[in-house]
């Protein structure tokens, strides 16, 4: 086993234990970015000046109305920015633009002495614009060539031949919606200038060394001349993984012209309205299978709605050409990924960052495909998966060398939920019920783990030991409730041998923990668990140099339990508190910076060949729902789910994640409908569904009548902190299996053998369809395939695709 992936004796890591802010949430007195406002003095508000077209070029901008609204000191324009004007780390997102790219795009701020006063002096701001022509779906910027950023193109083996050798060729497409980060917290700054000049900002941001970047080139200063703090987010999902950037350099920027703090915060409807989203994804593909229903060639192009900006599109799309794979192995691929520009929101971040939307393709086409080759969904995939010890790799050309997990965990979820005598009930149910119908399905994943940019896989830790014994940490992850701080203090006590009470953690912030990464990619506890060890490490190595001392032994002899320093075969004890002691007066250095670096990544993104990830992430759900025939309203019946976290550092942490993730993947795929006015008329752009009474979001109805969760057994990650897997991102996809289950109750309306088209979202509405077309299907079982959006032809499949009327009546539905 590797020196990183080792636990010593009586570990803290693996303990299962409460969130460590847990009683402040739920007391109300955990406090976050806002909340800091009652606390400082003289505040100043800032209030967006938004423009309601989803396109013009501003032709006058007039503040001084809003100058006269009582309370109102400052109006922000480009004029005043003494540095660059621009929020995005491609500078393609002017701070103060000259052209409104979306409904609602803010092109100034008003600062003012309250929020009212802010929000008055906003409405009395003049703004001419020469509207412009706008592209609001993706297939409007589709149609009109409209694309922006990297082109990749994905190879493996030769598709050519692997589609001559094919025995069944289908081709379709696939368009599927966005996601709404809906964060407790909304987007929030609070910055404030010292006696010196120095800015000081407390920022909602999963990047705060990113958050200073952006802010020191707006205000044309040097990084160290500005100090990001994040306390803690109410969520962030990787929503706030670019986009606080530009809301703090506002509020530093004002806060840089009045000498005053400026408090910066929106309400909901301008967080939804001004903030990006997951991005929608149209996909058009062909795939080839053997006459054992074996993939042997995809042909594929991804193209991610990226909105008016770059932001992170272009590693949200690299992200997703990574992941159609899935759990399958396919020996000869072609996959094209473009980015399509349209004049909304400037789609970001969101858990999963891309892998979703390339896993959600292959699964679609699996779960599409399966009744036309006559073979279960479960057969099928399970045929497709990646295989030990066979030498296969990815497209992209990395090894899969935990394949034996795939199989697994497949194995044992079917185990776990009984799915052979659940399917029998199923089949008696549906023949007994004509218009309520039951169905179980089952869908595996496996998530690569690390940044897509190498450079990005890199964090650090200080660690201070004070003289009483007690213990402070700071690393470079943020915590947004997802349980990472828990984790690092878990850590922390584990590699130093002492008590979880001896240790602190402090809020995360850049003039303590340099050049951080984002928290993001489900690399938080790897990075800056193995940056915490690191330091650990450093000082126990000390320390046990003092207690070999004091105890008369050699330092390889001793070891350091539960706060207690013992030498091998001896009964001599030393107090932590009194080693720490000793070592004071001995002028033992007691803080210690710790680093660590992901080891065996490369990536070529020009080729689009190499091993961008440490490893993979494992796991399979099993979703039975039950579906109603009149509405197509349904209900999650049960879920059971068998997860890969390798060695758990902390349980209940990880079962939580486990579980918020299997649900928001659920509302991304059946409940979660973003809607854009596309009519031609004055509000052309605008989000429609602009509050939680317009966009649905999972809540208690929505959560399955029973839950199993387990944790993989005799899953140690070598060459991971404490043998752990990632959690973050990977149960999201897990939820794939609801969308399956859906399609299976959709077709059990019709006869058998029918392929049926799910929208996505699946929400009732697309449900009802669904089940309309299934009782439409002929009597022999052949629905028609170009109605239902793709074609079948043996072995050319090369017939044009067809959007027929199901497709067109699910789309208007959804508003696409």
């Amino acid at each position: 086993m590797s020196h990183l992936s080792e636990r010593p004796e009586k570990p803290a890591v693996g303990v299962s234990m409460p969130h460590e802010s847990a009683f402040l949430h739920v007391t109300g007195t955990a406090l976050y970015t806002d909340d800091l406002v009652q606390r400082t003095k003289d505040v100043l508000h800032a209030y967006p000046v938004q423009v309601m077209k989803a396109r013009g070029r501003i032709t006058a901008l007039r503040t001084e109305p809003a100058l006269a609204v009582p309370g109102v000191v400052h109006v922000l324009t480009g004029a005043d920015v003494p540095g660059v004007n621009d929020a995005g780390m491609k500078h393609d997102e002017p701070l103060f633009p000259d052209e409104v790219m979306f409904h609602g795009h803010a092109v100034a701020w008003v600062l003012a002495e309250t929020l009212e006063a802010a929000r008055l002096g906003a409405a009395a701001v003049e703004v001419d614009i020469d509207e412009q022509p706008s592209l609001i779906t993706l297939q409007d910027a589709i149609a009109a060539t409209s694309y922006h950023g990297a082109q990749p193109v994905m190879l493996a083996g030769d598709t050519d031949a692997g589609f001559a050798e094919s025995a069944h060729v289908f081709t379709g497409e696939f368009q599927f919606a966005g996601q709404e980060h809906f964060y407790l917290e909304t987007h929030a700054a609070l910055a404030q200038i010292d006696e010196n000049g120095q800015v000081f900002i407390q920022s909602s941001t999963q990047h705060p060394s990113e958050t200073q970047e952006i802010v020191a080139h707006v205000l044309g200063l040097p990084s160290h001349e500005v100090t990001v703090q994040c306390l803690r987010m109410g969520g962030g999902f990787g929503g706030k993984e670019m986009q606080p950037h530009g809301f703090a350099a506002i509020a530093a920027l004002g806060a840089k012209l009045t000498g005053r703090p400026v408090r910066f915060r929106l309400n909901r409807t301008q967080d939804l309205t001004m903030s990006g989203k997951r991005h929608g994804f149209h996909a058009e593909w062909r795939i080839g299978f053997d006459a054992d229903g074996r993939i042997q060639a995809l042909d594929a192009t991804l193209i991610a709605d990226g909105g008016w900006s770059l932001d992170l599109s272009e590693p949200v799309l690299a992200r997703a050409l990574c992941h159609i794979d899935n759990t399958y192995w396919i020996p000869n691929a072609r996959v094209a990924g473009r980015i399509a520009k349209t004049n909304t929101v400037s789609n970001t971040a969101f858990r999963g960052f891309g892998g979703p939307q390339g896993m959600l393709v292959i699964e679609d086409i699996l779960g599409r495909c399966a009744p036309l080759l006559g073979l279960d969904p479960m057969e099928l995939r399970e045929r497709n998966f990646y295989q030990p010890d066979q030498g296969q790799t990815t497209p992209y050309g990395q090894p899969v060398t935990q394949a034996e997990r795939i199989s697994t965990i497949w194995q044992q979820v079917q185990d776990d939920a009984g799915i052979a005598d659940r399917k029998r009930e199923i089949a008696a149910f549906n023949a007994a019920h004509p218009n309520t119908k039951r169905a179980l399905a089952i869908t595996g994943i496996k998530f690569g783990i690390s940044f897509n940019l190498t450079a990005f896989n890199q964090g650090g830790a200080l660690v201070l030991i004070y003289k009483d014994g007690s213990v402070l940490i700071n690393h470079g992850g943020t915590e947004m409730g997802q349980g990472l701080h828990t984790k690092m203090l878990q850590v922390a006590a584990t590699t130093l041998g002492i008590p979880l009470h001896k240790v602190r953690l402090a809020p995360t912030r850049t003039d303590k923990v340099p050049n951080t990464s984002a928290t993001a990619a489900s690399s938080g506890a790897d990075l800056n668990g193995g940056a915490v060890k690191n330091a650990c490490e450093q000082l126990r190595e000390r320390l046990l140099q003092v207690a070999a001392s004091r105890l008369g032994a050699n330092a390889a002899d001793v070891r350091i339990v539960e706060g207690v320093a013992r030498a091998l075969g001896s009964d001599q004890e030393l107090a932590w508190d009194d080693l720490v002691h000793t070592a004071y007066f001995q002028r033992v250095q007691l803080s210690a910076s710790g680093f660590y670096r992901t080891e065996g990544l490369h990536w070529d993104a020009k080729a689009f060949r190499g091993s961008p990830f440490k490893y993979f992430a494992h796991g399979a759900a099993a979703t039975e729902v039950e579906v109603d025939g009149f509405t197509g309203a349904y209900r999650l019946r049960r879920v059971d789910i068998v997860h890969d976290v390798g060695d758990s550092l902390s349980p209940m942490i990880d079962i939580g994640q486990i579980e918020g993730g299997f649900v928001q993947g659920a509302g991304w795929l059946t409940l979660e409908d973003l809607r854009w006015d596309t009519s031609d008329g004055p509000n052309r752009g605008r989000l429609q569904t602009q509050a939680a009474s317009t966009y649905k979001l999972p809540s208690f109805s929505e959560m399955p009548g029973e839950f199993n969760i387990t944790l993989m057994e005799n899953a140690t990650e070598e060459g991971a902190v404490f043998g752990s897997k990632a959690v973050g991102e990977p149960p999201l996809m897990l939820a794939f299996s609801v969308r399956e289950a859906l399609r299976q109750a959709a077709a059990a309306f019709g006869p058998s053998g029918i392929s049926v088209e799910l929208a996505s979202p699946a929400t009732p509405e697309a449900m009802y369809w669904a089940i309309q077309s299934a009782r439409q299907s002929d009597a022999a079982g052949k629905n028609d395939h170009a109605a239902n959006g793709f074609t079948t032809d043996g072995r050319t499949g090369d017939g044009p695709v067809t959007n027929g009327r199901i497709r067109a009546d699910a789309e208007a539905l959804s508003g696409a």
